[in-house]
């Protein structure tokens, strides 16, 4: 988390302007103006090299003649310039600079070597820097305009964050519009430190953001990001806008940002792993962005919807259908209730079609009746212009019921002039206002879809029955043979044992020279076979004429090699063949799937699951995710694709061992993570019958990787290297490792052993259960930020959780926070002194600089653990609570030596 002195940079006691000046039209100019009209109320510094005074200010020559530190530094001068200005700001401790400049990495190579001449005049200083080539930055609570942007925007809980500073200018224009407020209004520019994984991080830290807003180019640093989204996810939504999604786009977006674009499809399950809300377009942006700013979080898809013209409830209740949804099914009771209020020939059903002469009471009364519908998700109400009812007073009638309900309300008041009234109304209201459906409903979707993957991402994950085992040393010998060949392919017969090195079934390929063998192989395999030729050079059998199907006896062996020789002889003289493997032919009475990997050169390994066969290219059936994963994330790819729906069993065909299914694809995540050599697998078909599923062929790509595993992937893995065994007093040796998602009913488990005196002292409340939402964020952690380790005791009946320590990282990075739980039964056998001192160690290892918690005055146990591993322990004034702190001594060499001897052989 690289989020120091962004608070010194968005809530400044100091800024300074360079560049500043009174002539008209220029940025520094537009910068002081912003600064002193946006009721910025500490010190302003202007600085420029010629003048003497700038708005009344005395003007400094350079910042060093200012002679204290300066929070925020705005620099507007020419990019050649930047280098010396940032270093002399680092030098007197400036927090950090707003490069403003233009000339960086987007003008080509000059502009990269200035950009790494700015990052190499601060380095190895705490000091930020925003841009260059960026707008600047406002933030609401601060009342910093620290941009050459036309408004302050109003006050507000959405953060809105952007490289392009055309697109926040547009979105600060239509803000004012629709009266819509920000609490941080960012522009990236090129991003030379400071990215979007920044800057989620700051804001997700923040009580005055609610939710985020991303325009986004390009992505920096891939597992930063990653890491601050699924973090903040959590709790704040997230909507994002990724330009570049076609070829010409992507292209498009090299050329402004000086950074390629990946693959879109790759982007999409970035962001539904990250809990992201991907929006298509900029108006549905907008459309996002507003509904966000002003209504509460669906809790279903249950929508009503009000309308005065049939036309306009059909074309809702379609938008509703192309998102999977129908129009909520409203109960008896409010159907009966509409039926006393309206004419006898309203719709009886929802869409609620009230007529076209519906009046203001009509509106009014239909409702108030829907609101109390607590099958009613959400309320769009629509108008249609007509002689009989005026759009502004039906508006104001509604606006005045509507306020602070506690689903979320959305209006369509269709047409232009006759209606724009009431629409504003309804924006100053802050009441969401579209004018068409279809927008009304795609603004309600994108926050239910924001509702449901939170839900989904703090699902629990079920273990799977039997516990996984790899071969990772006859995997590692594998790889090292594709990296000793020139183009890095694995021949068939090496692909396939490195799949069945990790548990995956295959099909064996054994390997002929000659037609003797192949015939001698056959007979031991059993007909009928196919032959397949056998060559590194050769990536697509078919293409060469290489394969022979159901080969059913000796003399259709010796014809089907000679055959094959001959015909990849034919097509690709330049080839070596190494000779024709022979392998049982499948019964083809399963389902042809396609299950693989490719690395991406962004995101890393990235996992594909669809139908397989010789036509996968054609219908593309496919999903994709990101590695590595568990039974429910397998499960959620599988279901993403069509071939899913039948693997249940359809009709007469039988279904397949879904769990096993699950196996597989967790065992191929294995693979791809523990070697980023990887670069392609490709396994089709992958033939999944009701009784077996094994796959039929198999390629595999490696290269040389300069990134070494499992860095090479965006999500922090299960760090299986901090597993360890210990003995303590009277117990047989339990497992110390760390925290998985599928741990979530050990904890659970744990949970109910304890006194209430226990849960008391560890919740500081009297928590009686321990909710599914509890449970996911003690299980789900991210391994690149947290630190949670348990004591489990095994036996052949069950595991046993029997403690857990944790140590949570501040937003600042420098300090964390400890915790730590043992069940009853088991206090005073040293488990909580294990655990902790392995997580001290760790945090060690991430240059954490000091450790702390609270303790109860009661909590004896604790205090004396505290005191035992070298804890300062301090009365908070006015609480029953002490605070513990370690603060780890990296100079003193004993000290140093003690903390890294509490887990040994970890590196």
């Amino acid at each position: 988390m690289s989020v120091y002195n962004l608070d010194r940079m968005f809530q400044p006691k100091s800024v300074a302007v360079i560049g500043a000046s009174e002539k008209a039209g220029s940025i520094g100019a537009s910068v002081m103006q912003n600064l002193i009209a946006g009721g910025f109320t500490g010190d302003i510094y202007p600085v420029h090299p010629r003048y003497r005074k700038v708005y009344r200010r005395k003007v400094y020559h350079n910042v060093r003649e200012i002679g204290s530190a300066v929070d925020l530094a705005v620099i507007a001068t020419p990019i050649h310039t930047v280098p010396e200005i940032v270093k002399d700001c680092a030098a007197i401790d400036g927090g950090g600079a707003v490069i403003i400049s233009a000339g960086g990495r987007e003008t080509g190579e000059a502009g990269v070597a200035i950009e790494a001449e700015i990052r190499e005049a601060v380095s190895g200083k705490d000091f930020r820097i925003i841009g260059p080539n960026c707008l600047g930055i406002v933030c609401s609570g601060s009342r910093l305009n620290a941009s050459f942007a036309g408004r302050m925007p109003k006050s507000g809980k959405m953060a809105f964050v952007s490289q392009s500073g055309a697109i926040c200018t547009s979105i600060l224009d239509f803000a004012a519009q629709a009266n819509m407020g920000f609490s941080y209004f960012v522009s990236l520019g090129s991003m030379l430190d400071i990215e979007f994984g920044d800057i989620i991080d700051f804001l997700g830290n923040d009580p005055e953001v609610s939710s985020i807003v991303m325009y986004i180019e390009s992505l920096t640093r891939y597992r930063n990001f990653m890491s601050a989204a699924r973090a903040v996810s959590r709790v704040k939504p997230i909507i994002a806008f990724k330009a570049g999604r076609s070829n010409a786009g992507a292209k498009a977006a090299a050329s402004h940002t000086g950074a390629m674009a990946g693959e879109d499809a790759i982007y999409d399950a970035a962001f539904k792993r990250a809990g992201i809300v991907r929006v298509k377009t900029f108006e549905e942006l907008f459309d996002c962005a507003e509904f966000i700013a002003k209504q509460p979080k669906p809790v279903g898809s249950g929508l009503a919807i009000v309308t005065n013209s049939g036309g306009p409830g059909v074309m809702a209740a379609d938008s509703l259908s192309d998102y999977g949804v129908e129009p909520v099914a409203l109960k008896l009771e409010t159907t009966r209730r509409l039926h006393e209020i309206l004419p006898p020939f309203w719709s009886r059903s929802n869409p609620v079609d009230i007529l076209g002469d519906a009046s203001w009471q009509r509106y009014q009364k239909t409702v108030e009746v829907l609101l109390d519908d607590s099958n009613v998700n959400g309320l769009l109400i629509m108008f249609s212009p007509q002689a009989m009812s005026d759009p502004a007073e039906v508006a104001q009638r509604l606006a005045d019921i509507l306020v602070n309900r506690k689903i979320p309300i959305i209006t369509a008041w269709m047409g232009g002039m006759d209606v724009e009234k009431g629409r504003r109304i309804f924006n100053q209201a802050g009441i969401s206002t579209f004018d068409t459906p279809e927008r009304a409903v795609r603004a309600f979707m994108d926050l239910y879809q924001y509702s449901t993957n939170n839900r989904m991402l703090q699902e629990i994950p079920p273990s799977l029955p039997n516990k996984l085992d790899f071969n990772r040393s006859e995997a590692k010998a594998l790889v090292q043979k594709g990296l000793e060949r020139a183009a890095g392919v694995l021949t068939e017969s090496e692909a396939k044992q490195l799949l069945a090195a990790y548990g995956i079934p295959v099909n064996p390929a054994e390997i002929a020279l000659d037609e003797g063998m192949a015939v001698h192989l056959a007979n031991q395999i059993g007909f009928p076979v196919v032959l397949k030729v056998h060559s590194a050079d050769i990536t697509h059998k078919t293409d060469v004429k290489g394969i022979v199907l159901d080969v059913a006896d000796e003399k259709e062996v010796r014809q089907a090699f000679a055959r094959i020789i001959e015909n990849v002889k034919r097509a690709r003289p330049d080839v070596v063949i190494d000779g024709v493997t022979v392998q049982k032919m499948l019964a083809c009475s399963g389902y042809e799937l396609i299950v693989g990997a490719k690395k991406d050169r962004d995101f890393g390994p990235v996992l594909l699951f669809g139908m397989g066969g010789i036509f996968t290219e054609i219908i593309k059936d496919r999903a994709i995710a990101l590695p590595p994963i568990n039974r429910l994330l397998a499960k959620r790819l599988m279901e993403e694709t069509k071939i899913s729906r039948v693997l249940h069993g359809y009709r007469n065909l039988p279904g397949v061992n879904l769990i096993f299914l699950e196996e597989i694809l967790m065992r191929l995540s294995q693979l791809v993570t523990d070697f980023s050599e990887i670069e392609e697998i490709d396994i089709n078909p992958l033939i999944a019958g009701s009784t077996e599923i094994v796959a039929a062929d198999a390629r595999v790509l490696v290269k040389p990787s300069a990134v070494k595993a499992p860095l090479h992937l965006v999500i922090s893995p299960y760090p299986n290297q901090y597993e360890s065994r210990i003995q303590v007093n009277g117990l047989q040796p339990l497992l110390i490792r760390p925290i998985r998602p599928e741990d979530a009913p050990l904890l659970e488990s744990l949970f109910k052993t304890m006194s209430s005196q226990s849960i008391y002292f560890r919740f500081f409340s009297p928590v009686k259960k321990l909710s599914n939402q509890m449970l996911a964020r003690f299980t789900q952690i991210d391994y690149d930020r947290e630190v949670a380790l348990v004591a489990i005791s095994s036996s052949a009946e069950e595991d046993r959780m029997l403690g857990v320590a944790r140590i949570i990282p501040e937003y600042d990075g420098k300090n964390a926070e400890f915790a730590i739980i043992v069940g009853d039964q088991w206090h005073g056998k040293g488990i909580g002194v294990q655990l902790l001192k392995r997580c001290l160690a760790m945090a060690w290892m991430r240059n954490i600089e000091r450790v702390w918690g609270l303790v109860m005055t009661d909590n004896v146990n604790m205090l004396a653990l505290g005191r035992k591993l070298g804890f300062s322990i301090k009365l908070l004034p006015g609480s029953n609570s002490y605070e513990l702190s370690l603060r780890f001594k990296r100079d003193d060499k004993e000290a140093a030596a003690e903390i890294q001897s509490y887990v040994g052989g970890i590196e």
